[in-house]
């Protein structure tokens, strides 16, 4: 009898949320945090997830916006006699419950992970068919954030089943940030807009710039490099914005790569307002490595309330020149070199003028604005703009890096 009225009370929960929406505020700006699986994949435990939220906390990752820290694949038990999933709990000892009230206790938050499909990528148990269960589940536990995958989901229609989640995550009355993860393999930037806070563009992102550090290492499948990445998803910037974000994957800062590299990939995510999710080893990061991911200039120009994806403006001399229109008139520009040489370039800002009409309805306006010139890398003072048609003093962009600038107009 308790199996059917639970039963009961969820498909009451369906008639009464046909018309609900996604939570509201959880994304006015990219979300900020940590997740399990680029560095760990399937081997997570409670020791982990706990070393890693005290590290965010010591290391100053939350004070710097990194508030979630979430769970990928591989945490599920089974399911139980009424159909609610359970935890690990040879991974998870005390439970999700109370690894959710410690992320609370530092000031951290706690996400998820599920799928559309009958099964997970890794083969954990899926939400079809459970979808208010698991969206109670994760409620109860005090879940702040659920990434839902696509493995597993022949036949099954990806706006309604995503859709079937939001109103879940809704019904079940606590706010929860909901990441799609569709891949964009069904266009997903076209319609997500109103059903997540933000939808994945592209397949899974490895360790490299231009090419796989290891290719050995992947054996079932093969991910895409940084710049492949960037290639699909900044063609799709009018699609994302405040509630809403295009997501190019998760950050592999730290994990592999050089240090120019690693400071280009976290420069372009910051200009395309990506999301920030970590996928390093917090408890064992180099300096280098957190001067990268706390660059407070770098993370200000992601978390810019104004919310426009950067414009890849145009190539020149083999450098791909990007512009970001800011909150409050100021520009980000970020001068990438993904050759495989050093490349001196001498600007001149009067290639520069255009206005942003896709999106924005900006306009660099170089030729009658002058802009103070800040290195968002080096922090310091580069000059003014040109209102000249000329070049002015060469810099260099070293390889696999990039020169990123704050541009705030001279009143």
């Amino acid at each position: 009898m308790k199996k059917y009225f639970i039963i009961a009370l969820l498909l009451c929960g369906m008639a009464t949320s046909a018309m609900a929406q996604k939570w509201e505020h959880l994304a006015d700006t990219p979300q900020m945090g940590w997740s399990t699986w680029n560095k760990f994949g399937k081997n997570i435990n409670e020791e982990k997830i706990v070393g890693i939220i005290d590290a965010m906390v010591n290391e100053g990752l939350r004070d710097a916006g990194y508030v979630y820290v979430n769970i990928d694949d591989c945490w599920h038990g089974k399911r139980d006699a009424n159909g609610f999933i359970t935890e690990d709990r040879q991974k998870f000892p005390h439970g999700l419950k109370w690894l959710a009230d410690y992320a609370h206790s530092k000031g951290m938050k706690l996400g998820i992970y599920s799928d559309c499909g009958t099964n997970t990528c890794a083969g954990a148990p899926g939400s079809l068919g459970h979808e208010y269960q698991d969206a109670l589940q994760y409620a109860r536990w005090g879940m702040d954030y659920l990434k839902e995958d696509w493995c597993n989901t022949t036949d099954i229609n990806p706006i309604g089943a995503y859709t079937l989640m939001r109103d879940a995550l809704r019904e079940a009355g606590r706010p929860i940030f909901f990441s799609m993860c569709e891949w964009g393999s069904n266009k997903s930037w076209r319609w997500a807009k109103d059903i997540s806070h933000s939808s994945r563009t592209t397949g899974d992102i490895g360790v490299g710039f231009t090419r796989l550090v290891d290719e050995e290492k992947y054996t079932q499948w093969r991910p895409l490099t940084v710049m492949q990445i960037v290639a699909i998803n900044d063609t799709l910037r009018q699609y994302a914005g405040p509630g809403h974000w295009n997501d190019p994957d998760m950050l592999e800062v730290g994990n592999g790569m050089t240090v120019n590299e690693d400071r280009a990939h976290f420069t372009l995510w910051c200009m395309m307002a990506a999301p920030l999710i970590l996928g390093n080893d917090l408890r064992s990061m180099s300096q280098e490595t957190k001067d990268i991911i706390l660059n407070k200039n770098l993370i200000a120009i992601n978390q810019d309330k104004l919310g426009v994806q950067a414009l890849h403006f145009c190539d020149d001399q083999g450098l791909q020149f990007w512009f970001k229109p800011l909150e409050n008139g100021d520009w980000a520009m970020t001068i990438l070199n993904a050759t495989d040489s050093d490349v001196k370039y001498a600007i001149n800002w009067q290639k520069f003028n255009f206005t942003d009409t896709q999106v924005s309805k900006k306009s660099t306006d170089f030729d009658k604005k002058v802009y103070a010139i800040t290195n968002l890398w080096t922090h310091k003072k580069e000059g003014k703009t040109n209102l000249k048609d000329k070049a002015g003093k060469p810099i260099t962009v070293p390889t696999h890096d990039v020169v990123a600038y704050r541009l705030s107009e001279v009143k």
